[in-house]
């Protein structure tokens, strides 16, 4: 998209596109990326300061990186733009955060975890042992390769199944549409920390 259409770009059609997101955050922070770099016009201080600090504030908290302050500094700041911004565009882009924010989704982003598995810092990609027949679909599919293993061969024995190198692994999810079992699965990464995976 070149610069003139996304000044171009309408509101509904941003409000469309992020309410295609399942998770509260990703959704707002979706919303105020588009709505910074198409149709807001930067002519009055609430709305275009309040953007760029709730979006930093946002990204924080899909980061995994977000505090409590994080959570209320946002609402501070999307309430005085619906306060204080001169045009609707400012208030209807703080009032679709607002709208969102109070969600229990969006506050257990704090504590780690995205129960939509749409942010990546909170999730992990697993290869169930058990259902893993060590074909070696995913290690041909995967371009970053994160699976470690060898394939199975028919006459030998002895193979482990499978594993993700998860700081090799970008969650593209392209090893989970090609295998046949089942076997590769999203967890949520502090959970699988607990118990040590």
């Amino acid at each position: 998209m070149t610069q003139e259409e996304l000044k171009e770009k309408k509101l509904e059609d941003i409000i469309k596109e992020a309410e295609q997101i399942k998770c509260p955050a990703q959704k707002s922070l979706y919303f105020i990326d588009e709505f910074l770099s198409g149709p807001m016009c930067g002519k009055c201080f609430p709305c275009s300061f309040g953007s760029y600090e709730a979006r930093i504030r946002l990204k924080r908290v899909v980061g995994g990186i977000a505090a409590d302050e994080d959570i209320a500094s946002i609402k501070r700041i999307s309430s005085n733009m619906i306060e204080a911004s001169m045009c609707k565009k400012g208030k209807d882009t703080a009032k679709f955060i607002l709208d969102h924010i109070d969600s229990k989704e969006f506050t257990e982003h704090i504590s780690g975890i995205c129960s939509n598995n749409e942010c990546l810092e909170f999730i992990k990609y697993i290869i169930i042992p058990e259902k893993c027949t060590i074909c070696g679909i995913c290690l041909d599919v995967c371009k970053d390769n994160a699976i470690t293993g060898e394939k199975k061969k028919s006459y030998l024995s002895g193979y482990h199944p499978f594993e993700i190198a998860q700081k090799r692994c970008t969650k593209c999810g392209e090893c989970i549409k090609v295998c046949p079992t089942g076997a590769i699965v999203i967890v949520n990464a502090k959970e699988r920390e607990a118990v040590g995976v």
